[in-house]
């Protein structure tokens, strides 16, 4: 017969065996696009919130060619808010030593090259993942602007906890 500290053992062995696997299936909620970006460049397209206003488009579109053409990022996510501009980019490996120095180039050619604008710039994985499949849901027609907007807002708030 099993004493009282072999069967806790044995419990406590069973719940870890079951609860292993379980954790691994979180792929469920990740788009088959944001999954890949984990890995490799993805490219996603630069999208505004309200695809409707072409200025919006035509801005993340150039903010994205001026983030990219750097020579340390190799993939940029960018989505126009009403308010904000989400700049979420990958560093390639070697060069992430000096991630300080290139935020700081990032939001030094920003401001220069666009004034007007608040950005809020991210280097997290967590946050390029959220806003690739933000884009991704947002090439659904069916997707409303509104419901874009408070994704969009909840990424930035998610940036605002990290930092």
């Amino acid at each position: 017969m099993m004493n009282m500290k072999q069967a806790v053992k044995f419990l406590a062995i069973l719940i870890m065996l079951g609860a292993g696997p379980a954790g691994c299936t979180s792929f469920g909620k990740t788009s088959p696009e944001s999954r890949a970006s984990m890995i490799q460049s993805v490219n996603p397209d630069p999208g505004a919130t309200n695809d409707l206003e072409e200025k919006d488009i035509k801005l993340a579109k150039k903010v994205k060619k001026d983030i990219a053409a750097l020579d340390e990022i190799y993939d940029v996510a960018v989505i126009a808010g009403k308010k904000e501009v989400l700049v979420a980019y990958k560093v390639k490996h070697l060069k992430r030593f000096g991630m300080k120095r290139i935020e700081k180039e990032i939001n030094k050619k920003l401001e220069k090259n666009y004034p007007d604008e608040d950005f809020i710039v991210s280097s997290d994985y967590k946050i390029f993942i959220e806003a690739v499949e933000l884009r991704e849901r947002m090439k659904d027609p069916s997707f409303p602007d509104k419901k874009a907007e408070e994704q969009l807002q909840r990424i930035i708030s998610l940036k605002k906890e990290l930092t």
